[in-house]
């Protein structure tokens, strides 16, 4: 089920109104499913039919992404902006301590979520925040790339080269180990999400200083990372069981930084075992 839920978010200026996009597939534990920069929530269909099986699932568009408008004047796409609005979802869902699952940008909210004591556990698959400043300057480097290339892309030439899987590889590659698995409707609809996130630009800028440092006590949590991500280099995973050393650290074969097309049925059966 599609739909839009709107709620007031407590800020230092007063309660905003924000509204945001999800979808809400199958039955039991809640589970909330959060999306990277410039993406939105149709990334996560390949693992969706498995883990609606199990879990009620909630994909939702982040701020300024897919269908979701981005946040009102005077609200930043920041971190603690971005988990106050995620939390105010939960409680306008009527959603008691989900399990999340998030990849690069929703990781990283994923495990504030968990940092905040809100979640009942956290998968992140690929998770930001654990950069070094080289690592997160060329990943925003290829970020601020990958936009540039979508906003001026002619509709009709994207259209043209997401038909055969050289032109897929071409405009996905840096994100999916195997592009030529995602389906030519799925790479034009994402690269109009790309270049259409309002809250993108912002959202870059606010992420240059984020480092995730605090370990995380009270709240199972696993950090998943695709040996052939080209975005966030796998060593960064090494780099969050130290931050974390009670997280499950799992490597994913054969998948990229986006891992949920390259291998479906490992992603969630990694999300439903890090959410028992």
């Amino acid at each position: 089920m599609s739909a839009t839920v709107s709620f007031d978010v407590a800020t230092p200026r007063g309660e905003q109104h924000v509204s945001l996009s999800y979808t809400r597939e199958g039955s039991g534990e809640p589970l909330l499913l959060l999306h990277g920069i410039g993406h939105h929530r149709q990334v996560w269909d390949p693992v969706l039919p498995a883990l609606a099986a199990e879990r009620d699932v909630i994909a939702v568009d982040l701020p300024g992404c897919g269908e979701s408008p981005a946040l009102p004047d005077g609200m930043a796409h920041d971190l603690p902006t971005m988990n106050a609005v995620l939390a105010a979802l939960c409680e306008a869902l009527e959603l008691d301590r989900p399990h999340v699952a998030g990849n690069s940008l929703g990781g990283l909210l994923a495990l504030d979520l968990a940092r905040a004591r809100v979640v009942r556990s956290v998968t992140a698959l690929s998770p930001a925040g654990f950069w070094n400043a080289a690592e997160r300057r060329y990943a925003f480097a290829v970020l601020m790339t990958m936009r540039q290339i979508a906003q001026r892309m002619p509709l009709p030439v994207v259209e043209r080269l997401a038909r055969p899987a050289l032109g897929r590889t071409l405009l996905t590659s840096t994100i999916y180990a195997r592009p030529g698995r995602r389906s030519p409707e799925a790479v034009i609809a994402e690269t109009l999400a790309l270049a259409r996130a309002q809250g993108f630009s912002e959202t870059l800028r606010s992420g240059r200083t984020v480092q995730f440092t605090d370990d995380i006590v009270g709240t199972p949590v696993t950090v998943a990372w695709g040996n052939r991500d080209r975005l966030l280099i796998p060593r960064q995973g090494v780099r969050a069981k130290g931050v974390i050393p009670r997280a499950r650290l799992v490597k994913l074969p054969g998948c990229g930084h986006v891992p949920m097309n390259d291998d479906p049925a490992l992603v969630a059966r990694v999300v439903l075992d890090g959410s028992r």
